[in-house]
């Protein structure tokens, strides 16, 4: 009777021992997961941006830009005028923030500062244009007004978009498709 109650705990104790290495392996593979899919990166600025960096086998972005949905952003923290800040971007082969969507910088919190986008009015052509010469969807921003007939747009993430000078010295949001 002795001999059967040590091999029950023995028996048990295998078993207990593999559900414990089965619950770590799942555990580690869980971890592994979400880290991988997600990560939060505090960002320090006047602003307080918190900003989230999706990760994904697309995305591949250079120190101190943002990996967001196969884009990598940089979002500076000094200011420069319209054209300094296309310059700038396209030094680092990117271009001023052009929006797809609506829904593209959701990453972004709310804040109260503003950005330079590639957004600019055309004297030629008299029309708002992005730098690609295309123009904005009347649907990406209806609040907008498009009557405006003068300078460059900046962003915020809470207020919007609002044309400005483009002499005027603002911080920029550059954006590339990720290498």
């Amino acid at each position: 009777m002795a001999v059967s109650r040590i091999a029950l705990w023995r028996l048990m104790s295998v078993i207990f021992g593999i559900k414990c290495v089965l619950l770590m392996i799942t555990l580690g593979f869980l971890m592994k997961n979400s880290f991988t899919i997600q990560s939060i990166q505090q960002v320090t600025s006047p602003a307080s941006i918190v900003e989230f960096q999706e990760v994904s086998e697309c995305c591949h972005c250079l120190e101190k830009w943002i990996g967001y949905q196969c884009n990598c952003y940089f979002i500076s923290k000094e200011e420069k005028s319209w054209e300094e800040s296309r310059d700038f971007c396209a030094s680092k082969n990117s271009s001023l923030l052009h929006f797809e969507t609506r829904n593209e910088m959701s990453f972004m919190s709310s804040s109260q500062t503003f950005f330079w986008i590639g957004m600019h009015y055309s004297e030629e052509q008299h029309a708002w244009l992005w730098e690609d010469g295309s123009a904005p969807s009347k649907d990406l921003f209806p609040e907008y007004s498009y009557t405006k007939t003068s300078g460059c747009v900046t962003y915020s993430p809470s207020l919007y978009i609002s044309a400005d000078s483009c002499e005027s010295k603002n911080k920029f949001i550059c954006k590339q498709l990720s290498i």
